[in-house]
C-alpha cells in the first residue's frame, strides 16, 4: 500500500517507462454526483501495489505514466478512465480485456474474474465485492482481493492477442479501442443532459425543450453541489413536470411523485423554466403514440436475421456485430450508423445495404 507522498515519487519513477502496466480502481459514488477515487492498483512485471489517493489526492507524479505510451491494461475500462479523468487526465493508450473478449468470441459483457477463469483457469476470490473502498484501514485481504485485479491483466492481455492474431481480428480491436481515447465520451454536456432521462413518452417540440431545460437545469446543478442528479429532481418528478406542466407551487406540490424538499428549495426556479418554455395554457396535447409502421418492422427484422446469421459465422454476440438500435436507424433510412464504418462494414455492411 503507497500512502506516502515520498513512496509515490519513487513508485511513479519505476513505472513512467513500463511498456505496458495493468491497471484498475476501486470507487464510491451512491452520494456524490462525481465518483469518489478510493483506491488506485497498478501491476507491471512481478510488482503489483495499492495507491491510497484519500490519503494522496495529488496524483501528478503519475500523469506520464499513465498518459504516457506505454499500453494500460484494463477490463471495463469506462467507468474507471471516467474516474481517473479529473484525477490525472485521460489514461491512454488502453487495451480493454472486456472489449477484446468480444471480438473473441467471449460474452460481450464478461466479467474480469469469468474472463480469467475460462482463459487463465484461475479462481478468483469474490469475498470482498461489497468492500466500503473509501474506509480506513482496509485489511490485508482487502488489498489482495484489489491487487488481484490488476494481477492477471497483462497475461489476458496475451492470450487475448493470441485469439484475435489467430482470427485475423487485431484490425477489430484497433478500431473498437480507439473509441477510448474520446474524453468527450466520458463527461455528460448538461445540454445533452435530458438524453438519459427515463420514461419519457413522445414529446412536442416545446415540452422537448423543456424536457432540455429541466436535465440541464439538474445536470448544472447536481455538478455544483455534487450531489447525485436523482437527489436534486428524480427522474419520475422530471417527467411529471414535462408532461403536466404546473404553473404554481401548488401544482408543483400536488404532483404524485415530487418531494416537499424540491418544492421548497427549488420550486420557483422549476416554475420559471416552465414559464420560460413559452408553452400555452392549456397546454397542447400529448402526441399520440404511433403505432409502429409494419413494414419497418418487417425490414429491421430481416436485418437482424442476417446480423445474427453473420454473428453465428464469426462465432461471435450479434450485439457486438450490430445493436437492435443501430439496425433501426439502418432501415429508417440513416447512413451514419457504426454498421457502415470500418470491420463492420466489410463484415456485415455492405450485405445489410443489399437487403435494403
Amino acid at each position: 500500500m503507497i500512502d506516502t507522498a515520498d513512496a509515490l515519487t519513487a513508485f511513479a519513477g519505476s513505472v513512467t517507462h513500463q511498456a505496458e502496466i495493468a491497471l484498475d480502481t476501486e470507487f464510491m459514488r451512491e452520494k456524490t454526483y462525481r465518483a469518489e477515487l478510493c483506491l488506485l492498483q497498478i501491476a507491471f512485471g512481478s510488482t503489483a501495489v495499492c495507491i491510497d489517493p484519500i490519503a494522496l489526492p495529488d496524483l501528478a507524479s503519475l500523469v506520464p505514466a499513465l498518459t504516457g505510451a506505454g499500453v494500460k491494461v484494463m477490463h471495463a475500462a469506462r467507468q474507471d478512465l471516467e474516474v481517473l479523468l479529473p484525477a490525472v487526465g485521460l489514461v491512454q493508450p488502453v487495451f480493454d480485456t472486456q472489449v477484446a473478449a468480444a471480438l473473441a468470441g467471449f460474452p460481450s459483457q464478461i466479467g474480469y474474474a469469468e474472463l480469467a477463469r475460462r482463459l487463465l483457469g484461475v479462481e478468483l476470490d469474490k469475498a470482498h465485492t461489497r468492500t466500503d473502498w473509501a474506509r480506513r484501514p482496509l485489511s490485508a485481504d482487502q488489498q489482495e482481493y484489489a491487487l488481484d485485479d490488476v494481477r492477471h491483466l497483462g497475461a489476458l492481455r496475451t492470450r487475448l492477442l493470441e485469439q484475435l492474431a489467430a482470427k485475423g481480428r487485431l484490425g477489430w480491436l484497433e478500431e473498437e479501442l480507439a473509441a477510448l481515447g474520446n474524453a468527450d465520451a466520458l463527461r455528460v454536456a448538461p445540454e445533452d443532459a435530458w438524453k438519459k432521462v427515463k420514461g419519457l413518452p413522445a414529446l412536442d417540440e416545446q415540452r422537448q425543450r423543456l424536457a432540455q431545460s429541466l436535465a440541464a437545469w439538474r445536470e448544472r446543478r447536481a455538478i455544483e453541489r455534487n450531489r447525485p442528479r436523482g437527489w436534486i429532481l428524480d427522474d419520475l418528478s422530471l417527467r411529471e413536470i414535462v408532461v403536466r406542466l404546473p404553473r404554481s407551487l401548488d401544482a408543483l406540490a400536488g404532483l404524485g411523485e415530487m418531494q416537499e424538499s424540491v418544492v421548497r428549495k427549488c420550486g420557483e426556479e422549476l416554475l420559471a423554466l416552465v414559464h420560460d418554455a413559452g408553452i400555452s395554457d392549456p397546454p397542447p396535447p400529448l402526441p399520440r403514440r404511433e403505432r409502429p409502421d409494419p413494414s419497418l418492422l418487417a425490414t429491421v427484422k430481416r436485418l437482424s436475421d442476417i446480423a445474427a446469421g453473420v454473428a453465428a459465422e464469426l462465432a461471435i454476440g450479434t450485439e457486438v456485430l450490430a445493436t437492435r438500435r443501430e439496425l433501426e436507424r439502418l432501415a429508417a433510412g440513416r447512413r451514419d450508423v457504426s454498421l457502415l464504418r470500418g470491420w463492420r462494414a466489410d463484415v456485415v455492411g455492405q450485405q445489410l445495404l443489399s437487403a435494403l
